[in-house]
Order: C-alpha cells, then structure tokens, then sequence
C-alpha cells in the first residue's frame, strides 16, 4: 500500500472519529457546501417529497441526507478497495456505489408518484373548478388568495409564495409558472398560463376568457375521470382473471388427485 493511500485512510479515519464525535457540525457542513450540492438536486424532488410525506418536511434536510449518505458510501468502499489493494479498474466502484445511494431515495418517492399518478393529477382540475367559482366574482389575485384555504393541502405553501409575489407588484408570468413547475402535475403549465391570462384581461373580454378556462378545466376533469373508470376496469379484469386461473387451478388439481387415486386402485 502507497504512503499516499495510507495518508488518505488516516485522514478518513480521524474524519470518522471527530464526525462520531460531533466535534464536526455535519448540518452547518451541508448549509456551507449547499452551493456546490444545489445543482444534484432534481427539478420535482421537493414536490414529490411534500406530496408524500405533507407539507410539514424538511426537504432540505432529506436532500442533504442523501448527499452525505452517498458521500459515506463511497468513501467506505473506496477504502475497501485500497485495503484490499484492489486493481485500478476498481476505483470506479465508488462512484458507482455513491451514484446509486444517491439516487435510491428519489426513485423511490418518483415510484409512489408514479403509483398513485391519477389520483394526484386530479388533485389541480377539481382545485381549479372551485377557482373558477371565485374568479367569476373577485381579481384572480384576490380569488387566489381566498382559495387557499380549500385547496389541497400539497399546493398551499407554493400558492402562498405565488400570491406573495403578484400582490407584491410582479405581474409577469413567472409566479404562475414557477407555481407550475414546483407542481409538475399534469397540464399544469397550461392551466397557470390560462389563469395568467385571465388575470390580464380586460373587464370586456373577461367572459371570453372565463368561458375558456371553464372548458380547459371541464375537459381536464373529464381525463380525470376517464382515466380513473379505464382504472377501475382494468383493475376489474384483473380480478376477474385471477378468480379465473384460481378456478382453473383448482379444477386441475382435482382431476390429478382423482387420476392419481384412480391409478393408485
């Protein structure tokens, strides 16, 4: 073993035994390294995690979570390999094992998304069919804000940060499109730029405008609901055809014990 890897294997190890000592901050590390991290984070990871585990999650401290857990991951088995003299092919195990770690959390939580996908995508038409309602009396802004306390507890925070900055003088598309991007649902980049649109327009070419959104809305909650029937079949078929092969088995099994005890006579 190099001098050089026995240096390295020392420090990591002093490393280890100050971190397991807390005499390392490993929080106030992550909060200083935050910049350099920033960029491994995806684009719906803080969406998919509220979506699973509630609004009230530290999404930050999961992600930096991840990052040391696969910083750890690929130090110990970077160490394994100087250990064990492996050969320089080997070295790029830790990056691999590092990779992995790092992306385990995040498919799992995009699993769930995946798994529940149609009951989450009509969480946004029937939001914005109540919407619909307001904006026929109020400003979109003021509609948006009394909204909230009836919309889904998942858009809440990201409709306060929204409303925060339109009432706050930004009257560009971009609250209604970051609102859209931190909530990839879907069509949901469409609908902000109707709603954003209906924001702008004229007291004379409101009604045009609300009857658009109107009909936008209706045939998303007819997808919704489409998709939640074609659901509901398949998973009938499925049923039907497991009570089918059950049935079958069954019935085979009976004619072979009876062959067999015909045989055995």
């Amino acid at each position: 073993m190099g001098n050089g890897l026995v240096l390295i294997l020392l420090l990591a190890v002093v490393f280890f035994i100050l971190w397991y000592n807390k005499q390392i901050d490993n929080k106030k590390f992550f909060r200083d390294m935050q910049p350099f991290f920033a960029f491994l984070k995806e684009d719906d990871y803080d969406f998919l995690l509220k979506l699973r585990y509630g609004d009230d999650i530290d999404t930050t401290e999961l992600f930096n979570r991840r990052v040391w857990t696969a910083l750890l991951s690929g130090a110990i088995t970077f160490l394994l390999i100087v250990v064990m003299n492996g050969k320089t092919l080997y070295y790029a195990f830790p990056v691999i094992v590092a990779f992995l770690m790092f992306k385990s959390p995040y498919n799992k939580i995009k699993n769930y998304y995946k798994r529940n996908l149609n009951k989450i995508n009509q969480l946004l038409p029937y939001y914005l069919k109540s919407l619909e309602i307001l904006v026929q009396h109020y400003t979109v802004p003021v509609a948006l804000r009394r909204s909230i306390s009836t919309a889904p507890s998942i858009f809440r925070d990201g409709l306060e940060r929204m409303i925060n900055r339109i009432e706050e003088g930004d009257s560009s598309v971009d609250p209604y499109m970051d609102f859209a991007k931190e909530y990839p649902v879907r069509d949901s980049m469409r609908m902000m730029r109707l709603l954003y649109r209906l924001g702008l327009g004229s007291q004379e070419n409101k009604q045009e405008q609300l009857l658009l959104f109107s009909r936008t809305v209706s045939s998303l909650q007819n997808k919704a609901r489409e998709q939640k029937y074609k659901e509901r079949l398949e998973s009938m078929e499925n049923q039907t055809m497991t009570m089918l092969i059950a049935t079958g088995a069954g019935i085979l099994m009976l004619l072979l014990l009876s062959m067999m005890q015909m045989i055995g006579v």
